[in-house]
């Protein structure tokens, strides 16, 4: 008798992540792929910026708002909020002031995990390389997104 593979990926994170719409809608541009890659990068770049004005021992500069920006991904155009500081002293490291393309980060992740890398190392390599704490599930659910974008759009990994 055969017993039944645990899934990579827990059914009810994939239930969550998939409620209210068609399975489709997720790898359109501005579906759930897109949200995911919005949000990590957000986050990340909301961490390099706390760490630059931890750097600075906050003399006289702090937060002032977010930038817009637009960037070229690999499954499109994806609007993000950049942090600003008051002394436009931040440089983010993720994403340059000047850069317009940020292609190949699906493919980190899942070259990640096809490493044979847990979610948790997943999360720890990313905090090391960016300072951000990212949860597992986040790194699953971009992991999942990805790896369907791919399956969907014939590019197999």
């Amino acid at each position: 008798m055969s017993r039944r593979k645990e899934p990579a990926i827990p059914n009810e994170l994939l239930d969550q992540l998939l409620a209210g719409g068609a399975a489709s809608a997720a790898f359109e541009q501005g579906g759930l792929l897109d949200s995911l890659k919005k949000a990590l990068t957000e986050r990340a770049l909301n961490a390099e910026m706390d760490h630059h004005l931890a750097g600075e021992d906050g003399v006289g500069n702090m937060r002032n708002g977010y930038g817009r920006k637009t960037v070229m991904t690999d499954t499109g155009k994806l609007a993000i909020d950049v942090p600003r500081d008051r002394q436009s002293s931040f440089d983010p490291q993720l994403i340059a002031k000047y850069q317009r393309r940020f292609t190949g980060f699906d493919d980190k992740i899942v070259s990640m995990y096809a490493r044979g890398m847990s979610t948790r190392e997943i999360t720890r390599h990313l905090h090391d390389l960016y300072g951000i704490d990212v949860s597992p599930d986040l790194i699953v659910s971009a992991h999942f997104a990805a790896r369907c974008f791919r399956r969907q759009s014939g590019h197999h990994s």
